[in-house]
């Protein structure tokens, strides 16, 4: 997401199409990351992050990066990845792809990475 200035970050003005239910949506309406507590207990926030794809260096793949918070929310602790979760033509395009994911399947890839960092 990209700001103009600080006010433009306090008080966003989203698009008339957002939907709150989708994590571009809900970074548009609120001018802020979603934020989670996992299946661990522990407080996440995620973001979206893309890169040229191995495979294809003509293509961008994009994915999923979780902060893990400390309980204060002052530090970050730890950070959980998704493997490669979109892949498109350009990088504005596979990071859409993922803005559009509902809220609800972000926070189950939020519970598959804790569930992945905890097994043996």
């Amino acid at each position: 997401m990209l700001y103009k200035s600080t006010e433009d970050r306090l008080n966003p003005v989203a698009p008339a199409d957002a939907d709150e239910s989708t994590l571009g949506g809900y970074a548009a309406m609120h001018g802020r990351a979603a934020a989670f507590t996992g299946c661990d207990g522990q407080p996440y926030t995620v973001a979206v992050e893309s890169e040229p794809s191995d495979a294809d260096p003509s293509s961008w793949v994009a994915y999923l990066v979780f902060l893990r918070w400390a309980g204060s929310g002052s530090a970050i602790m730890d950070h959980l990845e998704t493997g490669d979760l979109a892949e498109a033509p350009t990088e504005a395009d596979a990071r859409a792809r993922l803005a559009a994911l509902p809220l609800a399947r972000v926070r189950e890839l939020l519970d598959e990475a804790v569930m992945r960092r905890s097994d043996p």
